[in-house]
């Protein structure tokens, strides 16, 4: 039996939405009734398929690394990241029944403390390998960026929602959430975290597009913001070798083309079946940390390139039936919160994997569901909880 729900409707806090390619805009229409579904299923069981595959690699691209640097533990890695898949399903069951209504009245508290939490990084934060992204919470190492991208596209969604009639105007609608994206992009500047300012950057634009912001505006803007990132990141002398090292990694072997080579190396070997689940070579020390932002690359070495195309179908099906999601959302406000998760998603795995076999230079993202990293897994499986709630509504016309 459906649970039939009765709703308000036509406010602009929480108006219906057309449904069809066009962008999520309110309809004028009728008291609506909402229908309670079960969650989507297809996309649950995709969620949970990443994950085990994503946990069974993190101990496979680790265990060597581990053994080297933690005294011997070669299940160090593979002990947390388990706890963390514990966790984060947890994360995942509590979203999938908290209405997502009831995210907008926490909006403003959940920005405002990940945003003090992303400065206060740059103070009292972890540094590793020359960027300080983390907060030591006694044995907890805390990734306040990965709390800032959810805020972000919570407040944007919230913000496109309540000023949809004034989304088009600069001053009223872009400028606002400008101000905002700007702060949180000179945090992680500062960093350094060069891939969030991406993620966070791309997020805030598909966000106002669908809310309503005009297209030359935001053109104008990606334009303005795509030359002034090329100017800061060729002007640094990391940025640029960075860039040296994308384009001719044998240049410099050892040194700064070393990572881009050996994640080139595993996959070759990896052939079109792979060497065999934990039998790779390149983790053995010549992949810095395997288990992080190269573990696709250990992926492609130990299960093939027939395994490693499943597994980017698997993101490429999660991408769609997200957006399918999206579309059917029974409101514009979880239309977009949806459209911005699955854009995050889509965002990080494309990045990641273009990385990982030299199609664009050295980024730090991780790979959602697979690289190591507790902060990040916990978000994730929260956001897809998000998904899997909107996706148990939709409205139907009365009578």
């Amino acid at each position: 039996m459906k649970k039939l729900e009765q709703v308000k409707t036509g406010t602009q806090s929480d108006t219906p939405v057309k449904k069809g390619p066009s962008r999520a805009m309110p309809a004028n229409q009728e008291p609506l009734i909402r229908v309670k579904r079960g969650a989507d299923i297809p996309f649950l069981v995709i969620v949970i398929l990443l994950l085990l595959i994503g946990t069974v690699m993190v101990f496979s691209a680790s265990y060597a690394y581990a053994k080297e640097f933690f005294d011997g533990d070669s299940y160090y890695y593979a002990r947390k990241q388990i706890a963390w898949a514990c966790v984060s399903l947890l994360s995942l069951y509590i979203f999938t029944f908290i209405d997502y209504s009831r995210l907008r009245a926490w909006t403003i508290l959940y920005s405002v403390v990940s945003f003090v939490l992303l400065v206060l990084v740059l103070f009292i934060g972890k540094k590793v390998h020359g960027a300080t992204r983390w907060i030591e919470l006694g044995p907890l190492n805390m990734q306040p960026s990965e709390l800032v991208k959810l805020a972000m596209i919570l407040f944007i969604s919230d913000y496109a929602v309540r000023y949809q009639n004034e989304m088009h105007l600069f001053r009223r609608g872009i400028f606002p959430i400008l101000c905002i994206v700007g702060a949180i992009c000179a945090a992680l500047y500062f960093e350094p975290h060069l891939s969030a300012i991406i993620i966070v950057l791309f997020l805030a634009f598909v966000l106002m597009y669908l809310g309503g912001a005009k297209v030359w505006q935001l053109m104008a803007l990606a334009g303005s913001a795509a030359l002034a990132a090329g100017i800061v990141f060729l002007g640094t002398s990391h940025g640029r070798a960075r860039i040296e090292a994308w384009l001719n990694p044998e240049a410099d072997p050892l040194g700064a083309g070393w990572q881009p080579l050996q994640s080139l190396l595993a996959i070759g070997s990896g052939g079109l079946w792979g060497v065999g689940l934990g039998q790779s070579r390149q983790k053995y020390l010549y992949l810095p940390e395997p288990q992080n932002d190269y573990i696709f690359a250990v992926l492609c070495e130990e299960m093939g390139f027939v395994f490693a195309v499943a597994v980017i179908l698997l993101f490429l099906a999660l991408i769609w039936r997200g957006f399918y999601i999206a579309k059917n959302a029974p409101t514009k406000y979880s239309s977009l919160i949806v459209y911005g998760i699955v854009t995050q998603v889509a965002i990080q795995v494309f990045l990641n994997i273009a990385v990982v076999t030299n199609v664009l230079p050295s980024t730090g993202v991780s790979l959602p569901f697979f690289s190591y990293g507790g902060t990040s897994l916990a978000i994730i499986m929260a956001e897809m909880g998000i998904v899997l709630n909107v996706s148990k509504y939709s409205f139907v016309e009365k009578g």
